[in-house]
């Protein structure tokens, strides 16, 4: 069986009692180490582990690229990932714990200011609804437990790469760290979430260069902000047929001409 998921038992009332037997998806905690030197500890689903230890020191801008590492190790347990660079590193003074249930984590005020990106990715609604269904197909972590996120990269006609994780978060890490590992380029992509768009998701998404985030899900305030000032289509509640743009609809199809105001939460621009 893969990992992600633990058999597990239960009981069932429908009409009366019942055992059942399948599979949930499995949390534990995972610490990335640096050189040596604890970084974090995520609560996440403990697979592939390598792609988000370096998606995470991508995202925060702590590595450029595989080019900046000399090898990564995960212990046999899954719960430590060693990572080795080619340079010394000093840890982060600063630590924003993140909004969700759960919370993430980043070394970074997720507000500040990003080059408006200048991608010109379009995609017609119609085919972000067809991206979506093949987001979680039958193979897919989801199917077999549940209680998943899951986040994706496409060139606009398929995908490219898919993560899953038990945090909204840490598949963006993942989706970043697979996409180094396999030599996929993120930017002018367009990148698909099922959890709750907010600010630090949204910052994540604008580093990868991707000019379209969209999720199943709704964005906040501060995120709707950013995508304005950033130049990033905001789309969210893509479900059956039905999505809201929050930023830049024109590379979906929009045909007005006026831009969405730059309105809502104040963010720094520098």
């Amino acid at each position: 069986m893969k990992r992600g998921s633990v058999v597990t038992e239960w009981v069932d009332f429908r009409r009366g009692w019942r055992r059942a037997e399948a599979e949930v998806i499995e949390e534990a905690p995972v610490s990335i180490y640096v050189n040596g030197m604890e970084l974090a500890t995520i609560m996440c689903t403990p697979s592939r582990q390598e792609a988000l230890a370096l998606g995470f020191l991508m995202n925060e801008g702590l590595i450029e690229g595989l080019q900046a590492v000399d090898h990564v190790h995960v212990s046999r347990d899954g719960c430590c990932v060693d990572v080795w660079l080619k340079h010394s590193l000093q840890k982060p003074q600063r630590v924003v714990i993140t909004s969700g249930c759960g919370g993430g984590v980043t070394f970074d005020d997720p507000s500040l200011g990003i080059e408006p990106l200048q991608q010109d990715l379009r995609l017609a609604p119609g085919r972000l609804f067809e991206l979506f269904n093949r987001l979680q197909d039958p193979g897919s972590l989801y199917a077999r437990a549940r209680g998943v996120h899951a986040a994706g990269l496409s060139d606009g006609s398929r995908l490219l790469a898919v993560a899953e994780d038990v945090g909204r978060h840490s598949t963006l890490d993942k989706l970043r760290g697979l996409c180094m590992l396999q030599g996929i380029e993120t930017r002018g992509r367009a990148l698909l979430a099922t959890g709750r768009i907010s600010s630090e998701m949204l910052r994540k998404g604008a580093l990868m260069g991707c000019p379209i985030v969209a999720s199943r899900n709704s964005p906040t305030s501060l995120s709707v902000a950013m995508a304005r000032a950033w130049n990033v289509t905001l789309v969210g509640y893509v479900r059956r047929g039905t999505l809201r743009v929050y930023a830049h609809p024109e590379r979906l199809g929009y045909p007005g001409l006026e831009p969405l105001p730059l309105t809502g939460a104040r963010i720094a621009m520098t």
